[in-house]
């Protein structure tokens, strides 16, 4: 590469496939101080040009598809380094700097099919992330704290690694719009992370060890989640946090156990693909023909034969590909020859003994494969495809089908017309076989329906009220599933840090305890204990205790082992919550507070409303007066009673008596009487 003045101007440059093996790199590029960009993929790279250093402006940088054991160099030298690609290389954990991750701008990094087996040191310090891909390594475990400060990420692929658990801060990543987790040992995750991840567009959860019991039961909150691909899993059926999925438009399902599929699919609108193949299906409901979006329909390796599919996919006005290889398929609905912008259309491996005569009117297909159907028997061709009115049938079946005659007139048509057809007798004997089912059908429901009238005819003649139509539903039908938010009890930052956390139940909601008063219980209370720790791989780790006193009452019990049960929920701890009583404490609890622990007498009120007996305060009263009696109220004792004061019938007197409390009465009371004497 010749020095010439042009090279300061330079912005980007590729100089990929080219041969670097020998430690040769062109000495001119440090001239280009100017450059933005650089793609040095396939070049035999081992490590990074020193020639770098000068690239004070540079943006991009890929190294992808090299021989590269180490980052190490001048990267950290790279104020406006935004971007870093080194996929497809040898990286360990050693190869990876430490300081590249103090760049203020760095927010895409690649560093896929490497060797790696834990998440690059320091990587929580990379504020400013938006891409991140770890994916086809063998990373073992994500650290709790990567995802604190990584909230802006839009991006995140942890594909082909060797994860059990994901960190439960994921949910902080509020922004992301893509995750892809496929191929890993997810069997014990419950993904609870999942519905506040608000704008995710893209799930891939293939070959994650998903069953019913280990995903979210709702997803209602991602409203735009456009594509999910669950193939790969244990599912026997359709997950029910899918049907809410209003947005999809693409389903990946395939390689599963799904054996039938429910009419709520109806309401996936937006549904542009559906992959149901090497699944157990026998039959598609009739609530697929309501998808009239759907453009892609995979049915590949399943049990369907020709009355599983509908015949209203017709319906299906947009559909351009149907593969129902590998099947049970006898024939198919001649409806689906009316999808006129069909171009590929796959039945090989079935059992097909003909197609519909309208197939050679799809003037659009490119692909027709019905291979390894050894009794198929092609339609004729029209005789002249040039005529105006070829898709017009003028046989005398197809007019009187029109005339509104009855099948079994138009099969008798049919079969006084033209030379004997084993095909035609056999489609025939299917018409004939399926209108004298439909026949019998419509009876036995006229047949019930009269009865059923005339039974509520003599109900409403008697005056008696009629009976509620009753249909069988499980228990937990009705009940309503809401979306629990634990951060009303817990706070955001909770459990994040080594240490420990108190709560005490007060009104039926844990409060959190001062530190000054940790090991101190009182006696009519229950608490709620978490020791945070780190393992010894560095990960976070906890405990869970709930404590009950002596003299606690019942809803001070039940809260606190319910929220405890929330906050290792909230917390996607594995633990488990674990229930101490008070006297009896075991020795793991005692060495929380370093068997340093006291009990201390009362406790707060109960939630619950009491009722408490009223007490009657005794009051001492002196009357006097003839015309307008007079009660005075006097203090309760000896010396009040004076004995200088006539105790005469038309005089005055005392009276004692036991009231409720009140305001005591000074007035004069007109009409009353004195009443016992004043005690010896």
């Amino acid at each position: 590469m010749a020095a010439t003045g042009v090279l300061p101007f330079v912005r980007g440059v590729d100089l990929s496939g080219n041969d670097f093996k020998g430690g040769y790199f062109p000495e001119h590029v440090k001239a280009m101080t100017s450059l933005r960009w650089l793609k040095l993929n396939r070049t035999g790279l081992c490590y990074l040009p020193e020639e770098l250093a000068a690239l004070q402006k540079l943006e991009h940088l890929s190294v992808s598809h090299n021989s590269l054991t180490t980052l190490h160099g001048e990267l950290s030298g790279l104020p406006c380094l935004r971007a870093i690609v080194a996929r497809a290389n040898s990286l360990k954990n050693s190869g990876v700097p430490d300081d590249i991750f103090q760049l203020d701008d760095l927010s895409v990094l690649d560093l896929s099919y490497n060797l790696l087996t834990e998440c690059p040191r320091e990587l929580e310090n990379a504020k400013n992330m938006l891409v991140l891909n770890l994916g086809h390594n063998s990373i073992e475990a994500i650290p709790n704290q990567l995802f604190i400060n990584l909230t802006d990420l839009l991006y995140l692929d942890l594909s082909d690694n060797k994860l059990e658990s994901l960190p439960p801060q994921m949910r902080r990543l509020v922004h992301l719009q893509t995750l892809i987790l496929n191929n890993n040992p997810l069997l014990h995750a419950q993904l609870r992370q999942l519905p506040a991840m608000m704008a995710l567009q893209t799930l891939h959860l293939r070959n994650t060890q998903r069953t019913q019991s280990n995903l979210p039961t709702s997803l209602e909150a991602l409203v735009n989640l456009a594509d999910v691909d669950l193939s790969c899993n244990d599912l026997t059926r359709v997950p029910e946090c899918l049907y809410t999925l209003s947005s999809l438009r693409r389903l990946n399902l395939s390689s599963n156990q799904i054996t039938e599929l429910s009419l709520c699919i109806d309401q996936w609108t937006q549904l542009e693909t559906l992959n149901l193949s090497r699944n157990q299906l026998t039959s598609l409901p009739s609530a697929i023909c309501k998808l009239t979006k759907l453009k892609k329909m995979y049915l590949n390796s399943n049990k369907l034969d020709f009355d599983g599919i509908p015949s209203g996919i017709g319906k299906l006005a947009n559909l351009e590909e149907f593969m129902a290889a590998n099947n049970n398929l006898e024939l198919i609905p001649e409806s689906l020859c009316r999808c006129s912008k069909l171009r590929k259309l796959v039945l090989n491996k079935n059992r097909l003994v003909t197609l519909p005569e309208a197939i050679h009117f799809l003037t659009d297909v490119e692909i027709l494969d019905v291979r390894e159907n050894p009794n198929l028997v092609m339609p004729p061709k029209p005789v002249d495809r040039t005529s105006e009115w070829y898709n017009i049938d003028f046989s005398l079946q197809n007019q009187l089908r029109l005339a509104g005659a009855s099948p079994a007139t138009v099969a008798a048509a049919a079969a006084g017309s033209g030379t004997k057809d084993p095909l035609a007798r056999k489609m025939r004997l299917r018409r004939r076989k399926d209108s004298a089912q439909d026949d019998q059908a419509k009876q036995v429901l006229k047949g019930m329906s009269d009865v059923a009238q005339e039974k509520n005819k003599k109900i409403e003649e008697s005056g008696e009220t009629k009976a509620p139509d009753l249909k069988t539903r499980r228990w937990d039908q009705g009940l309503e599933k809401p979306q629990l938010d634990y951060s009303e009890f817990f706070s955001e930052d909770v459990g994040q840090l080594p240490g420990l956390c108190v709560w005490q139940i007060e009104n039926f909601v844990p409060t959190l305890v001062d530190e000054a008063f940790h090991g101190k219980f009182y006696e009519a209370d229950c608490y709620i204990v978490l020791k945070t720790f780190l393992d010894e791989n560095g990960s976070l780790n906890w405990e869970i205790y709930y404590w009950i006193g002596q003299e606690a009452t019942l809803d001070k019990k039940a809260c606190s082992a319910i929220h405890a049960v929330n906050l290792r929920n909230y917390l996607g701890a594995e633990c488990r919550s674990i229930r101490e009583e008070m006297g009896d404490e075991s020795d793991e609890f005692l060495q929380v507070f370093d068997n340093d622990i006291s009990y201390i007498e009362g406790g707060t009120a109960s939630g619950f409303f009491t009722v408490e007996d009223t007490q009657y305060v005794t009051r001492l009263y002196r009357v006097y007066g003839k015309k307008n009696v007079k009660l005075e109220s006097v203090a309760l004792k000896g010396t009040s009673l004076d004995p200088r004061t006539p105790r005469g019938p038309a005089s005055s007197g005392w009276c004692g008596k036991a009231t409720s409390p009140g305001p005591s009465p000074a007035a004069s009371t007109p009409g009353a009487s004195s009443a016992s004497p004043p005690p010896k």
